[in-house]
């Protein structure tokens, strides 16, 4: 089914009212980002699937189902290990939840002490 704006805008207003969609809205395009960051670093690191298999000890579908979202859970060490074969770095940061309550500068600076506790591997 193709996304009309008519679904976007259903989807967004969905997701303005009912807090536990949008945390799935926001988890599912979060799984799509990375899948498409993998693929990106695996071609700038011109392995092609099987070479990145080799690397990791797994077989080539393995690696296709991880970057085409068909992997659900994939743990961080497994993550890490692929982008540290790719010469990648991973950056993982933890940002406190949106309370309805809060608005502007509260959110602001929340939003700032979020991004310090950031944590990158390499």
């Amino acid at each position: 089914m193709p996304l009309t704006k008519s679904t976007v805008a259903t989807i967004d207003q969905r997701a303005k009212n009912d807090p536990d969609f949008a945390a799935a809205v926001d988890a599912e395009l979060q799984a799509m980002r990375i899948e498409q960051e993998l693929v990106a670093l695996r071609n700038a690191s011109g392995l092609s699937q099987r070479q990145l298999a080799e690397k990791l000890g797994v077989k080539q579908p393995v690696i296709a189902k991880l970057e085409a979202g068909k992997t659900r859970n994939i743990g961080l060490q497994t993550l890490v290990r692929a982008v540290k074969a790719m010469n990648g770095r991973i950056e993982v940061s933890i940002t406190p939840k949106g309370h309805p309550g809060r608005t502007g500068r509260r959110r602001a600076v929340a939003s700032r002490k979020a991004q310090r506790r950031r944590v990158v591997t390499r």
